[in-house]
């Protein structure tokens, strides 16, 4: 899937930590979401549609992605 990146406003999560090791997300046109590396902002970006947002953001909300503990 491709998207118009040009002038997409880029932020970070107001928990992002200062050592620079951070994703980005800009809300785009029909309402994808680009997600980058904040180190590599000329580099590539995931574009994911809305569904596909919100499946993402409620996995990581309900701990999906979490490292099992040992």
């Amino acid at each position: 899937m491709t998207a118009n990146l040009n002038g997409a406003n880029w932020f970070k999560s107001s928990r992002s930590t200062p050592n620079g090791e951070c994703v980005e997300i800009a809300f785009l046109d029909d309402d994808m979401v680009g997600v980058r590396d904040s180190k590599n902002p000329s580099g590539s970006a995931l574009v994911f549609t809305p569904g596909a947002w919100d499946a993402f953001t409620a996995g990581v909300a309900s701990g999906e992605f979490s490292i099992p503990s040992t």
